[in-house]
């Protein structure tokens, strides 16, 4: 009796002394599903959702996986300036002009926030006579989408 008694305070004691693990903070990063023009980007070049949506979205294009690039797109895709026939799709505009190698060059670009989206190439922002094209992706309701991918912008 007097062997048990022993033995569990023993083992008590050595228990109470050990470090219980260490609890890592949570994470309190707001991801509020705001759309993009009404949300100011921040860089997420960091950020691993917005890092696997751009790889998916090489993958895509580099493939040129139609059903996959739709999904990733908004409704109101925008690929050119000037009102886009409604019979027309951005593939279709994309296939007309050969714009399939250009569209990979610059998703394979580095991105960088402006104006509520993260947009490539980054020469766009820091080059105010930059006359190439441009992509932007945007959180929207909570996932990011692709939502544009255009030339310059006409002159007014």
């Amino acid at each position: 009796m007097k062997f048990r008694v022993l033995i569990s305070l023993a083992l008590s004691t050595m228990l109470m002394s050990c470090d219980s693990p260490k609890k890592k903070p949570a994470k309190t990063k707001d991801r509020s599903p705001i759309a993009a023009p009404d949300h100011p980007a921040k860089e997420e070049t960091g950020d691993v959702a917005f890092q696997s949506f751009i790889a998916r979205l090489r993958i895509a294009a580099a493939a040129r996986d139609l059903p996959t690039l739709a999904s990733m797109m908004p409704s109101n895709f925008g690929h050119r300036w000037d009102t886009t026939p409604p019979e027309e799709s951005a593939f279709e505009y994309w296939d007309q002009h050969n714009l399939w190698p250009e569209l990979i060059t610059i998703l394979n670009s580095q991105w960088t926030p402006h104006d509520g989206f993260m947009v490539a190439p980054p020469q766009m922002i820091q080059d105010p006579a930059y006359s190439g094209f441009r992509a932007g992706v945007a959180m929207t309701d909570g996932s990011w989408k692709f939502s544009y991918f255009v030339p310059k912008p006409p002159a007014e």
